[in-house]
């Protein structure tokens, strides 16, 4: 996975934090461009499965129509009150769509890794149900920056 790296850069995840960030975050930022040029950005609920970033959108929305016309986005995904506290992860590329639009209940092998890490997250089960408005986006991030400022101390 691309990962920014710079010399002395002490803020940023590690690979394994930045999984375990993921894993353990429920709500992610999209940030779509407009048919104006201007950015159109949602939350929206993710999981992440080592590589890609895996969104269930909602196909009647302002977003599908967004990247249906230009799939690039910036997706962030953060936490933390205090400035001291403060982590997160932005992911920046292109997002593809996985399966039927909308999806239904057809088998797809491509989506069941995502839809079982979606259902034990958000559903505490390990059986995803498809509910006939929403459909799978896949992101593989081209370029990842994260912080962490609980690593500055002090």
């Amino acid at each position: 996975m691309p990962r920014e790296q710079r010399r002395g850069r002490r803020i940023a995840m590690t690979p394994a934090e930045f999984d375990g960030f993921l894993a353990e975050e429920r709500t992610c930022r999209v940030a779509t461009v407009g048919a104006d040029g201007a950015p159109h950005n949602v939350p929206l609920w993710f999981v992440w499965d080592g590589s890609s970033l895996w969104l269930n959108s909602v196909v009647k929305s302002q977003r599908w129509v967004d990247i249906g016309r230009d799939p690039r986005v910036s997706v962030v995904v953060d936490a933390g009150v205090d400035y001291s506290e403060l982590r997160g992860a932005e992911l920046i590329g292109s997002l593809a769509q996985v399966g039927e639009a909308p999806r239904t209940a057809a088998p797809e092998p491509q989506l069941t890794g995502p839809e079982r890490l979606f259902a034990e997250k958000y559903a505490g089960t390990d059986r995803f149900t498809p509910d006939g408005r929403h459909a799978w986006l896949r992101l593989n991030p081209d370029k990842v920056v994260t912080w962490d400022f609980r690593k500055m101390g002090g």
